[in-house]
C-alpha cells in the first residue's frame, strides 16, 4: 500500500536497487537516460511511496546532467522519487563535471551534478547566464585504483601514481620499482592507461591531488567522461590500470583488481568506512548536486531536491554509492530546508 505524498521523505523502509552491472554496461549506449516507474511498490517500499491511487499529483520535468560519478546516485533518487511520482519525468546525463555546469550555467538544466565544487570561471559563467543556485552534498566517493586481474599490483604509493600519470615517461610499470604492499617488483608489462576527461571532476580532483596541480596529466591515455567506458577499457585489456568513481568499481569488481593506496601511512583500499572516515586519503571526497534558484520554484523540483535531502542514505544505498554520515546529512537537509522553504 503506497503512503500519502507527506510521508514520502520520511521514508525508513528498504529500498530495491536499482542499478545493475548490465544496466550500467548498457548505459554507455547513451549519454542521457530518462528514467521513470510508473506504479507504487511493495509492502516492502510502500513507505517511499505517495497516496494510495500511485499518483502525487506532481508532473512535468526534471533535466539533471553533470558527473558521471554522481550519476548512480541521481539515476537511483529519480528511479525511487519517480515510484512516488510517476508523472515526473527524470533525465539524467553524465557530460562531466565541467559539461554539466557549461549546460547549467547556459540555462540548459535545472540540477548539475559534481564530483568538485564549482570553480571561479564557472561561478562567473552562470552570472553572466543569469543563473543562481544552491548546493548540497549528496553522498561521498573514493576514486578507485584499479587494474585488469591478469595485472597482479596490489598497491601504490601516491609518489608512483604521480610519477605514473604526471609525465609519459613511465613506459613499464617495473620502472615504479616495487608494489607498495608486498615489495615484490612491479609487473614488466607495458603502461595502458584509462582515466576520466578533461571535462571530469574526477580528472580535476585526481590530477590536484596526486599530480600536484589540477589539470596537468599525461595525454597519452584513453580518456571519457562515461565511467562505463573506462570499465569496459579496463576489464578488456591486460596491461590496464585506470581510475573512476567507487561506485563504478563495485559495481563491476568481479571484473577487475582493486589497488590500495599509500599516502605515507601504510596501504589502504576504498571502502564505504574508509571512504566516509577519511582514512582512504587523499582521495575521498564528497559529492554534490547543484539545483538551479529559479528551477525550485517548480512544485516537482522542489520536491525532487527535498526527497534526496530526506533520503540520501537509502539512495546512496540503493545505488551503491558510500553515503553521507550523520552530520554530513544533517548540513545537506538544513542547505535544502534554507534554499527551499
Amino acid at each position: 500500500m503506497c503512503l500519502p505524498p507527506s510521508l514520502i521523505t520520511n521514508s525508513e523502509g528498504d529500498l530495491k536497487q536499482v542499478i545493475s552491472k548490465q544496466w550500467l554496461s548498457a548505459a554507455c549506449a547513451g549519454a542521457v537516460l530518462a528514467l521513470g516507474v510508473a506504479a507504487c511498490g511493495d509492502d516492502d517500499s510502500s513507505e517511499a511511496s505517495s497516496g494510495d491511487d500511485g499518483a502525487s499529483g506532481l508532473s512535468g520535468s526534471i533535466t539533471i546532467d553533470g558527473s558521471s560519478t554522481v550519476q548512480p546516485f541521481a539515476e537511483a533518487a529519480a528511479e525511487l522519487f519517480n515510484d512516488a511520482n510517476p508523472d515526473v519525468n527524470i533525465t539524467v546525463g553524465a557530460a562531466g563535471t565541467s559539461g554539466g555546469f557549461e549546460k547549467f550555467c547556459a540555462g540548459e538544466t535545472d540540477i548539475s551534478d559534481a564530483s568538485r565544487p564549482i570553480e571561479p570561471e564557472e561561478v562567473d559563467a552562470c552570472k553572466k547566464g543569469g543563473v543562481s543556485y544552491f548546493d548540497f552534498q549528496v553522498a561521498n566517493d573514493g576514486i578507485s585504483i584499479v587494474t585488469n586481474p591478469s595485472l597482479d599490483i596490489s598497491c601504490l604509493t601516491t609518489d608512483q601514481l604521480r610519477q605514473l600519470w604526471a609525465d609519459d615517461k613511465v613506459t613499464s610499470y617495473s620502472q615504479l620499482g616495487t608494489d607498495a604492499d608486498t615489495g615484490d617488483a612491479l609487473p614488466d608489462a607495458s603502461v595502458s592507461l584509462y582515466g576520466p576527461g578533461t571535462d571530469s571532476g574526477t580528472f580535476d580532483y585526481f590530477t590536484d591531488v596526486i599530480n600536484g596541480e589540477e589539470g596537468v596529466s599525461r595525454k597519452d591515455y584513453t580518456p571519457s567522461e562515461d565511467d562505463n567506458v573506462l570499465v569496459q577499457g579496463v576489464e578488456g585489456d591486460q596491461d590496464a590500470l585506470g581510475y573512476f568513481g567507487f561506485s563504478y568499481y563495485e559495481q563491476n569488481q568481479d571484473a577487475l583488481n582493486l589497488v590500495s593506496v599509500d599516502d605515507g601511512k601504510g596501504c589502504v583500499a576504498p571502502s564505504a568506512d574508509t571512504i566516509q572516515d577519511g582514512s582512504y586519503a587523499p582521495l575521498s571526497r564528497p559529492i554534490f548536486m547543484y539545483p538551479s534558484e529559479d528551477a525550485v520554484q517548480k512544485p516537482e523540483v522542489k520536491a525532487f531536491v527535498q526527497f534526496v535531502a530526506d533520503n540520501y542514505d537509502q539512495i546512496a544505498e540503493s545505488a551503491l554509492v558510500v553515503p553521507m554520515d550523520d552530520q554530513q546529512g544533517s548540513e545537506a537537509q538544513a542547505a535544502v530546508g534554507k534554499a527551499v522553504g
